[in-house]
């Protein structure tokens, strides 16, 4: 029975007969079988001719404007009529609503792509859809593996980064007494740098990554360096004023009030700024030297690093570094001895990265992504549940999941 309202509801096999008002403004549809192929039986295929009885089942589907929809399906209960088949009588059942279902295939689908693809929280997707949380969780596991069991590129350049996801866990094994790891702290994320595949997969715990991957060329990531070059004259900042001044910096503290410049790079700041910034720690004595020799140093290195992607030679390269370990070798500062012995000691993935040019931005910006996951449902009890969701979140539009529109 074809008619507009059955167009306009748009679910397959069934047909409307009728649509009523209820007391509390909501609407009730009444439903019938229209698909011939709902009387065959589910055991043996053999479409039955002789009807049983009737049933009428209240399925629940997506909801529709404010007021929502209230289903009655009235089926029928059919003999089988094949001899051999163990199953004697059965209901009718379409795709979208399979015998003993409760809910629509639509319906458990839309949940299940709001967590997938959309990244709404289980609980979040629960109460738009009046749904309960096991459901939905379950809904989103099914829709999940269009992404888990998709098969993974070839990788050119593979980005690898921790993400601190709680507290360990520990327990006592029965048989031997002793404290065992059963829950680690850290994830490791595997993520597609180069391409656009997004995360890859994530591992409990921290990866060997010279174990696991001994031919591979490790790239050292520059943003780690100049982050390490940044605590390096923090550090100094607050060590000289303690040892200077016998306190904790001030307000009031030329250095204190400067701690921002000294972070920030030499091409950000305007040439105002950096006379003011120089000649305020200039003539502060051994406090202003100190953090100008680290701040010097700092320069230096990101000098160093900067001739990645230029095409620079060996010759070029080694001058920028000389330049920056001697300067290092001649501050008598042990912050800053300290930094040039870590660059020496990473020179080769310092060096890697020099040559090929290849960061972790991708990383670091899904591990962005993880953590505004975690903090959006308020924290995972079950490391699992987090990776599916994190691995779901990250690889959307890569794995073709979301379809943003087109102007």
């Amino acid at each position: 029975m074809l008619n507009d309202t059955t167009l306009l509801l748009d679910l397959d096999g069934a047909s409307v007969v009728r649509v009523e008002r209820l007391a509390d403004g909501g609407r009730r549809v009444h439903l019938v079988t229209a698909d011939e192929t709902a009387r065959a039986c589910p055991a043996c295929g053999v479409f039955a001719t002789r009807v049983k009885g009737s049933a009428v089942t209240r399925p629940r589907d997506l909801p529709y404007g404010e007021s929502g929809l209230e289903f009655r399906w009235h089926k029928r209960r059919w003999w089988c009529r094949e001899a051999g088949c163990l199953r004697r009588s059965f209901t009718e059942q379409i795709p979208q609503i399979p015998a003993g279902a409760r809910l629509t295939a639509r319906l458990r689908g839309a949940a299940g792509r709001r967590i997938r693809d959309v990244g709404s929280t289980v609980i979040q997707a629960a109460r738009d859809l009046h749904l309960s949380w096991p459901t939905v969780m379950e809904a989103f596991r099914t829709q999940a593996r269009d992404v888990t069991e998709a098969p993974l590129p070839q990788v050119t350049v593979l980005g690898i980064d921790e993400t601190r996801r709680g507290r360990p866990r520990w327990e006592r094994d029965a048989d031997t007494d002793k404290w065992r790891l059963t829950r680690d702290r850290w994830h490791t994320g595997f993520v597609d740098a180069l391409g656009h595949d997004g995360l890859l997969g994530q591992v409990e715990g921290r990866a060997a990554i010279r174990v696991g991957l001994p031919h591979a060329t490790v790239v050292v990531d520059h943003f780690h360096v100049v982050q390490l070059a940044d605590k390096m004259l923090s550090i100094v900042r607050r060590r000289t004023t303690a040892e200077t001044r016998g306190r904790r910096g001030r307000a009031s503290d030329p250095e204190w009030k400067a701690r921002w410049r000294l972070l920030r790079n030499r091409e950000d700041l305007s040439d105002d700024q950096f006379a003011t910034m120089w000649n305020t720690l200039l003539g502060e004595g051994k406090i202003g030297q100190t953090l100008l020799t680290a701040w010097i140093a700092k320069e230096n290195l990101r000098t160093l690093l900067a001739l990645a992607r230029t095409g620079a030679g060996r010759h070029q390269v080694g001058h920028a570094r000389w330049k920056f370990l001697t300067w290092c070798a001649d501050s008598d500062i042990p912050e800053v001895r300290q930094l040039a012995t870590t660059v020496a000691r990473w020179w080769p993935e310092v060096a890697a990265f020099i040559d090929t040019g290849h960061s972790n931005a991708k990383s670091e910006g899904i591990n962005r992504v993880i953590k505004l996951v975690a903090r959006n449902a308020f924290g995972f009890r079950n490391a699992d549940n987090q990776r599916l969701r994190t691995r779901c979140v990250t690889t959307r539009r890569a794995c073709g999941q979301l379809r943003t529109a087109q102007l």
